[in-house]
């Protein structure tokens, strides 16, 4: 649920009238989202993330303070997204928490799920591969207890002491260079519950990581008990937090806060990865190398244009349009609607949030804005969101914000879920 990292060397609508002069613009469909070959697409991703001129004025930065930042591009130290990225999974015990049952068990607690939902959620462009040479509880050398791990333990000393015999107990059968990044699956019973303490954690971009076969082991995410609300829905949705963890291995940052997932709700797993299942944000997905710049349009001058953008979930089509107030802030719209990843959607229409590239990771560096506010929602699924789950606007909706001159409106939104939308600027 957490993200870790040290610190780097070198995270009521209202209608709108009165509309300048209409420039329409339709976004294109890309024809090889979801249908090129997974391996050609390396070069994509959060280091090498490239746009067009026109997209240029919408790739805001976050800055050098920022541990883990919403800014374009991702800095370099983290996982690659795109392509064949291959997963170093370790299930691991100790002497005073010893596995139970099969540590394949504890694996198949977590895939082929997760990366089935990695290959929904990029279109097929990341090919997500999980990979155990120790298909058995690996033993550490110590007690749980001794490595004082608790809900924001920092990296050192007990997470440096438990990487390093990780990797001495692994390594007569594990080539750490083979890998892009590890998840170490821990035994449930070490640690309190997942109801009363979330202990799971992602060390990412750590350049002070122990060395193993002479690469860093910079990217590590730890998953710990079980996320079993007692809904009876653990056996399909409890692998959720992996990917959310994994997330982090990619350098997104928490979307959630102190106060818990009111600022984005149930509209992206790096918000909230209990219950129903759920997707990311488009902007995400553009951060991560899923999108093409053809399927990105960027508001940035004076008037007015309209977009024509099909559900998140399908491959293809206009995906998001971006509005930007400044050159760390812009806002973001998508179409979500029930498919794919998106199982809880029960208000399909277009997704408007903010996004704050100088806000830091677990701080808010993402609102949703609510088009329906006090209403109580529209879902009853179990650990959603529900003030947010009504979040999306419709057809005769606006949003506004007066004091930078920015309006959107949903002008239509067909039976397939594809909306049209126009964006004006003062």
């Amino acid at each position: 649920m957490q993200s870790q990292s040290p610190p780097r060397r070198r995270i009521r609508p209202r209608r709108f009238a009165g509309l300048s002069a209409v420039t329409a613009l339709t976004l294109a469909v890309s024809t090889s989202a979801g249908t090129g070959n997974p391996t050609a697409l390396t070069t994509a991703g959060p280091v090498n993330l490239t746009g067009t001129s026109a997209l240029v004025p919408c790739m805001i930065r976050g800055g050098p303070d920022v541990q883990m930042t919403e800014g374009l591009p991702t800095p370099p130290g983290y996982s690659r997204s795109t392509g064949t990225v291959r997963a170093l999974t370790l299930m691991v015990d100790f002497p005073d928490a010893p596995g139970p049952g099969s540590a394949m068990d504890r694996f198949h607690e977590f895939f082929p799920q997760t990366q089935e939902w990695f290959h929904t959620a990029s279109y097929g462009r990341l090919d997500y591969r999980p990979e155990t040479p120790v298909t058995t509880w690996l033993r550490m050398p110590k007690r749980f207890r001794s490595y004082g791990i608790e809900r924001g333990a920092p990296f050192d000393p007990g997470y440096r002491t438990l990487v390093q015999d990780i990797v001495a107990t692994a390594d007569p059968k594990v080539n750490f260079r083979d890998y892009d990044l590890l998840n170490v699956l821990v035994t449930p019973n070490a640690g309190p519950s997942a109801l009363d303490t979330v202990l799971s954690v992602t060390f990412a971009g750590n350049d002070d990581a122990p060395v193993a076969d002479g690469v860093r082991i910079a990217n590590a995410s730890f998953v710990y008990s079980r996320q079993d609300d007692g809904s009876g829905s653990y056996t399909r949705t409890g692998y959720r937090v992996l990917p959310h963890e994994n997330g982090h291995t990619f350098g997104l940052p928490d979307l959630y806060t102190q106060d818990g997932g009111g600022a984005v709700g149930h509209w992206d797993i790096m918000s909230e990865d209990w219950g129903a299942d759920n997707d990311l944000l488009g902007w995400h997905k553009w951060k991560l190398g899923w999108l093409d710049g053809s399927q990105v349009g960027c508001a940035a001058a004076p008037g007015s244009v309209e977009y024509s953008l099909s559900p998140l979930y399908k491959a293809g089509g206009g995906k998001l349009v971006l509005v930007p107030v400044n050159p760390r802030t812009t806002y973001a719209l998508e179409v979500r609607a029930q498919g794919g990843n998106d199982e809880a959607v029960c208000r399909p229409g277009l997704l408007i949030y903010k996004i704050d590239a100088t806000v830091d990771t677990g701080r808010g560096p993402v609102t949703v804005y609510d088009s329906h506010r006090n209403s109580g929602g529209c879902t009853r699924s179990p650990n959603v969101h529900t003030e947010l789950s009504d979040a999306p606007f419709t057809p005769g909706e606006s949003f506004r914000d007066p004091r930078h001159g920015i309006a959107i409106q949903v002008l239509s939104m067909d039976e397939e879920g594809n909306c049209r939308v126009r964006v004006s600027r003062g």
